[in-house]
């Protein structure tokens, strides 16, 4: 800093905060110069003020450590988890309530009780009969999902008959003894013992830092879930879902250098070689300034590679080693494995995975995928994995327009000449290996121009890598493939995708496919190409993959993958019926009740909400939220709720979305907080009416009376009691502050003593 001694005064500025810890660190070892300061802020570069004095001399912490500057987002990230199937109900779909049973959904019914407008949601039963469900009590149904999406629906229920009684009792009955292996699985976890990595070091700071690009909020979140997952003893065995290009591997690499720094081995587990060699490149230049030997195992790999990267394994020589499902052959053998990482495991056979579940025992592991399978998402639905979910797209990244079609030499030979035409590159999948070179013949006499290149899984090693790594590379115009791209081919420079034969596929099989697009900031396109006749099951998952364009939709792609694979499938055929009998939403609500039971050796003494009457309209206004379907969603978010603040925070979030909050949502979010602070006291029932009101507790509940009298005489409020068992107490507002205020004051009092007690 030889501008200090000029008496310059400097400035440095960094990205972000683990920036700034690092610079600190690094100066203060050195000593820092006098007059400089750290701060933050972004430059292209810096300068030299010399009209100031002294002169300020402003530096960035990328001229500092000579790289490149990261990419910054200028704009709040927008969460993008598609919205759930409730959401996307409409009037004539069947619905489940969890008392009645299996009804018909008509419709959104405004409704006035007592002098109060709520809305309800109307359900036909058995005989005509209506019921209509408070929008607060939405949680109470769930949308009827069969096996198939062609599966028919039970008859409707009659309401309170014994009919859908008995059928819940054996339903839930049937999964109590399913999950018994579950939780043996989930005990076996609970009390094995594993290694305990250390907390975060200079070094895993520093690395972090160092990303190029800007950490997404669910990123950070979920790198932040697995580091504490791993300080802990317990072996971690977490699953962690995100779409393509959405920074799981980054993820990863955080995670393994955590492992290396403890002495611990890492192994990364990809389904093919050409991820293999994709992660090897990604993981070397990440650590690329640490002294880490990262190892790739496959069969680009020579015989004699292999034999002295075994070697080296046995005896600690190799930190990280990535590998496909070669890893798990009797002949790898570790020094000191710690950590396992799986792409996409989903891709591995029976007996790999046999093999995986032996390591889990006494390694941490970590799986990434961009759409689960059924059994791996029930799993975590279960609670016998942790799940994390990335769901916050990077900066800039746009919805891929995907469309489904016939084949047009007009229509695809434009939309390869548009991508050509602005400097990008064209995959054509074609998942035949005889006709592959047809196709590719097809498409060079539609950009004769162009250069093609074909590359499938039955072609020699080194062949088939030099033609992916001439894509990769930009050397080649238009690569005509099978299905070897699906997993992990990063490509940020092509953006048009032509699956040919696409009715040959699985959801989640093109989901992954699909995800080879739009992995940079401009507009992807992606053409399902059909032949003119297909099957009604095959035409249900092309829409459904042209309907789950959002961006971060593979969970929801995953869901629905879920419901056309089948409840026989997912959870075998003795639980079949049940499931389509409840419906598969129903079910898996019910399984995930049972299991937390079991999991804590029996019921919780847990109230209902209390019914609660505030004399005053409470629902969201058309006026408002115009979309039925947005009206579903927050109804159903509210009638989840568990805590006041999240009330309060969805307020603040719908005041940004929609402008200020209208009177009767205003009283409909009040309404929620009374429910949530009443139901821990055990209270039944709230009315109130202008300045009066009453409160009734339910039977053999007796609250610490003594509590409520300082925050009922500082708001001003005369209390009588009504009735003592159960207990009833009329209030009367004498003072400025709404009742309804006071009320949930003095409910957050009683509830912080109750806390004390227990």
């Amino acid at each position: 800093m030889e501008g200090a001694a000029r008496g310059q005064e400097t400035v440095i500025l960094c990205d972000n905060d683990g920036q700034v810890q690092r610079l600190e660190e690094i100066l203060e070892e050195r000593g820092l110069p006098p007059g400089t300061r750290i701060g933050i802020g972004t430059l292209a570069g810096g300068f030299l003020l010399n009209c100031s004095e002294p002169p300020l001399r402003i530096l960035t912490d990328h001229e500092i450590f000579r790289r490149s500057r990261r990419l910054r987002r200028t704009r709040q990230f927008r969460g993008a988890a598609a919205l759930e199937s409730l959401a996307q109900l409409h009037p004539g779909e069947y619905v489940v309530h969890m008392d009645h049973g299996v009804g018909v959904f008509r419709g959104l019914e405004h409704l006035s009780v007592g002098g109060e407008e709520i809305e309800a949601l109307a359900i036909e039963y058995a005989g005509g009969e209506i019921l209509r469900l408070p929008v607060y009590k939405v949680d109470l149904i769930e949308r009827w999902v069969g096996e198939t999406d062609d599966a028919s629906p039970p008859q409707v229920h009659r309401i309170g008959g014994k009919k859908w009684k008995t059928l819940k009792r054996k339903t839930e009955a049937a999964i109590e003894a399913m999950t018994s292996e579950l939780l043996e699985l989930y005990a076996k976890r609970e009390t094995a013992q594993g290694f305990a990595f250390s907390p975060d070091s200079r070094w895993q700071r520093e690395m972090e830092s160092s990303f190029l690009y800007e950490d997404t909020p669910d990123q950070r979140t979920v790198a932040l879930e697995v580091k504490r997952d791993m300080e802990r003893v317990k072996p971690m065995d977490r699953l962690v879902c995100g779409d393509v290009g959405y920074g799981k591997t980054e993820v990863a690499v955080r995670a393994a250098f955590k492992a290396v720094q403890d002495g611990r081995q890492v192994a990364v587990l990809a389904p093919t070689t050409i991820l293999v060699e994709q992660h090897r490149r990604t993981f070397e230049e990440r650590l690329a300034d640490y002294p880490v030997r990262v190892g790739a195992l496959s069969r680009f790999r020579s015989a004699k590679d292999q034999k002295e990267l075994l070697l080296a394994l046995a005896q600690g020589g190799v930190d990280v080693v990535i590998g496909t499902h070669r890893l798990l052959s009797a002949d790898v053998v570790f020094k000191n494995l710690g950590l396992l990482v799986v792409d996409e495991e989903q891709r591995f056979g029976v007996r790999h995975k046999e093999r995986l579940k032996r390591l889990r025992a006494s390694v941490d592991v970590l799986t990434l995928t961009a759409t689960p399978i059924p059994r791996t998402l029930y799993l975590s639905l279960s609670g016998v994995r942790d799940l994390s979910l990335i769901q916050t797209p990077p900066r800039d990244r746009m919805p891929i327009i995907t469309n489904v079609l016939p084949w047009s030499d007009q229509i695809l030979g434009e939309a390869v000449h548009r991508e050509l035409d602005r400097g990008g590159q064209v995959f054509l999948v074609h998942n035949r290996v005889e006709t592959i070179h047809s196709a590719a013949a097809r498409i060079r006499r539609l950009e004769p121009e162009a250069s093609v290149v074909v590359a499938h899984g039955q072609m020699p090693p080194r062949e088939l890598d030099d033609a992916m790594r001439a894509f990769v590379d930009g050397d080649v115009d238009i690569l005509v493939c099978t299905s070897i791209i699906e997993n992990g081919l990063d490509v940020p420079n092509a953006n048009t995708l032509i699956v040919d034969g696409a009715h040959r596929f699985g959801l989640s099989q093109l989901y992954q496919i699909r995800g080879r697009v739009g992995r940079s900031d401009r507009r992807a396109y992606c053409y399902l190409v059909i032949p003119e006749e297909i099957t009604e099951e095959a035409e249900r998952r092309l829409r459904v993959l042209e309907h789950y364009t959002e961006l971060g939709s593979g969970y929801s792609v995953a869901l629905k993958d879920l419901e056309l694979r089948g409840a026989g499938n997912l959870l075998g055929a003795d639980q079949s019926g049940f499931a389509n009998a409840v419906g598969l939403d129903t079910y898996l609500r019910l399984l995930e009740k049972t299991v937390e039971r079991l999991k804590k050796g029996g019921e919780a003494v847990r109230y209902p909400e209390p019914d609660v009457t505030l004399s005053a309209s409470a629902f969201l206004p058309d006026t408002y939220i115009s979309d039925s379907g947005q009206k579903l969603h927050l109804y159903r978010r509210l009638s989840r709720m568990e805590s006041p603040g999240a009330v309060e925070e969805l307020r603040r979030e719908m005041k940004d979305r929609f402008g200020p909050l209208p009177t009767e949502t205003d009283t409909l979010l009040h309404g929620t907080v009374l429910r949530l602070l009443g139901r821990d006291l055990g209270v039944e029932r709230i009315m109130l009416k202008g300045r009066e009101g009453r409160v009734s507790f339910r039977d053999g509940v007796v609250p610490p009376l003594a509590q409520l009298e300082r925050p009922f005489q500082d708001r001003q409020v005369d209390v009588v009691v009504k009735r003592l068992n159960p207990l009833s107490l009329y209030l009367r507002q004498v003072g400025p502050v709404p009742l309804a205020t006071t009320l949930a004051e003095a409910f957050v009092v009683l509830n912080r003593v109750a806390a004390q007690d227990s």
